[in-house]
């Protein structure tokens, strides 16, 4: 009787496992085939990301937190039935996070940062890391030399936020532990200059992004009289966010003031042994020197300046049209292909260090690729966090999100305010979204119209009304890195987490009000005075002038 029971037990089990697969195959199949989504563009379109935001900053746990709003966002996608209710776990992995490693480019970003995590392993392995620390520490001695260190190398890797965030984080970490400098301190440094200044800089992997878009707006509009590179040159000056978060790190470094949940962080850290410090929060194996062995610094050195040029070179490689005549270097970069080129840099790297450790009889081949493989392993839970974050922002993508929030705007006001609906819109979409990119993406090809039509509506369609189109614009680009600066599910900002060896929530908790000081000034002295035809110069330099004294005012040292 028993036999019997059990054998019924299984074949029901069986039966409710197949139908389950069964109708989430369907289930699936409507996901991927559907034209129309019932509630997309409705108000609980923006309930996913809110929901994985609410939770991660909750209960400080992302995986979590990113699982449960993409599932709910299926559902919705599902159109709430109950049907769509009991399959959306599954569906969420069968199909959006499939989509999300398939993707060429999210695969080679995985594949990069993987890359980087081996190249860090290898260099630390055979002590080069170590050789740059004793370097390095030589002149960053002290809590501001070694910030202002990581600073400057923020600034100098500026073509690519994703190698820089990387690079910086894995190369400054032991400089800062060693002066008891936080990891939330260090996550903060290099999240705040990795994004401004890749949108800042001349020649970036950002720029053939975003000239693309804008060149394709003014087209649509019918403006030809400057190219959409020209126009991206006339917004830097008015790109108001990135400006004043590189000169608050620098501010912050060099007075050594900090404010907030960052002030508590640091005063942990410096009352903390360099042993104890974040050991709780990240029980990973440090990978150490080999013992008896030279710590050479041109070990890590020549690896990572390897990394920069060959990117460097991939990019101009990657981006040169023989067709066409008198290509400049910034069209080149423009035209690019980062992925490969960051893929070529990093493969690049590995080959040298590994070279670099086995010629000098430092470490042997099984040693090197045991090292290569200890590097890698601290990136697996960040790439879990990066497919989880792509796949909720095309969960977003199918109930259109942005546009949604976007429609919030196109109401009739003064062509004058603008700017900061668009600046405080793009941050709210890179914040749900967490990705700039897609913030600009979506917003690009949809305000210039909008500020073009009611320019004319409002008759001011005059070339010198024109700065109302450039603060615009870069109120776009400065709004998508501000909300990116917030989000715990942009991909900067967890790569800049995971670089630093700092607990993931615990860098958006402390960085935020850095990002809304920074914000804040922008809003009030820089987009509303240059809306209305004050000059950008002026307010950034009153603007650094009132983020310094009150840093001075409210700022503690640790």
């Amino acid at each position: 009787m028993q036999l019997i029971t059990q054998s019924l037990t299984l074949k029901i089990l069986y039966t409710l496992l197949f139908s389950l697969i069964f109708i989430t195959d369907l289930s699936a199949q409507e996901v991927a085939e559907s034209e129309t989504i019932k509630y997309a563009g409705t108000w609980l379109s923006v309930v996913p990301p809110l929901l994985a935001i609410a939770i991660a900053l909750a209960f400080k746990q992302v995986i979590p937190a990113l699982f449960t709003g993409l599932v709910f966002g299926v559902w919705v996608i599902g159109g709430l039935d109950f049907q769509s209710l009991l399959t959306s776990p599954l569906t969420t992995l069968e199909v959006f996070a499939v989509k999300a490693l398939a993707d060429e480019d999210h695969a080679s970003i995985i594949l990069f940062s993987f890359m980087i995590g081996g190249m860090v392993g290898i260099t630390s392995r055979n002590g080069g890391m170590q050789g740059i620390v004793n370097l390095i520490l030589k002149w960053a001695n002290t809590v501001k030399r070694a910030s202002l260190a990581t600073i400057g190398m923020g600034m100098s890797i500026f073509f690519d936020d994703y190698a820089n965030t990387l690079v910086v984080g894995n190369t400054m970490r032991p400089v800062t532990d060693k002066m008891k400098i936080s990891r939330e301190k260090l996550a903060y440094l290099v999240d705040s200059t990795a994004a401004p200044i890749a949108c800042l800089a001349l020649v970036t992997t950002w720029v053939g992004f975003q000239v693309g878009l804008i060149d394709d707006a003014l087209k649509g509009v019918g403006y030809t009289d400057m190219g959409g590179y020209g126009v991206f040159l006339q917004t830097i000056p008015y790109s108001f966010y990135p400006i004043f978060a590189l000169f608050l790190t620098i501010m912050v470094a060099s007075t050594g003031k900090d404010f907030g949940p960052m002030h508590r962080a640091e005063v942990r850290a410096r009352n903390a042994t360099v042993t104890s410090l974040d050991l709780d929060k990240h029980p990973t194996e440090e990978i150490l020197p080999v013992e008896d062995k030279p710590h050479r610094a041109i070990n890590a050195i020549l690896p990572f300046t390897t990394l920069i040029l060959v990117v460097l070179g991939g990019l101009y490689f990657t981006g040169l049209d023989a067709s066409v005549a008198d290509q400049s270097i910034r069209d080149i970069v423009g035209n690019s292909n980062s992925y490969k080129a960051l893929l070529w840099g990093t493969m690049a790297g590995v080959l040298v260090a590994s070279i670099l450790s086995i010629t000098q009889g430092i470490l042997t081949l099984e040693q090197t690729v045991n090292a290569l493989l200890k590097g890698m392993k601290p990136m697996i839970i960040a790439m879990i966090i990066l497919i989880l974050a792509w796949a909720l922002s095309s969960v977003s993508e199918q109930l259109q999100t942005s546009q949604y929030i976007s429609s919030m705007i196109q109401d009739s006001l003064s062509v004058h305010w603008l700017p900061l609906l668009t600046f405080l819109l793009a941050a709210l979409t890179a914040f749900a979204t967490g990705s700039s990119w897609g913030a600009m993406g979506i917003l690009i090809p949809l305000v210039i119209p909008i500020v073009w039509n009611m320019m004319t509506a409002q008759n001011v369609m005059d070339p010198s009304y024109f700065y109302i189109i450039y603060t615009t614009i870069a109120s776009i680009l400065a709004g998508a890195v501000w909300g990116d600066h917030c989000s715990p599910i942009s991909d900067t900002t967890i790569l800049s987490s995971m670089a630093s060896g700092c607990d993931h929530i615990e860098h958006v908790r402390t960085q935020i009000p850095y990002a809304f000081y920074a914000g804040g000034f922008a809003m009030v002295i820089g987009i509303i005075p240059a809306s209305f035809g004050f000059s950008p110069i002026a307010s950034i330099v009153i603007a650094a002038l009132g983020m310094y004294l009150g840093l001075r005012w409210k700022g503690k040292v640790a």
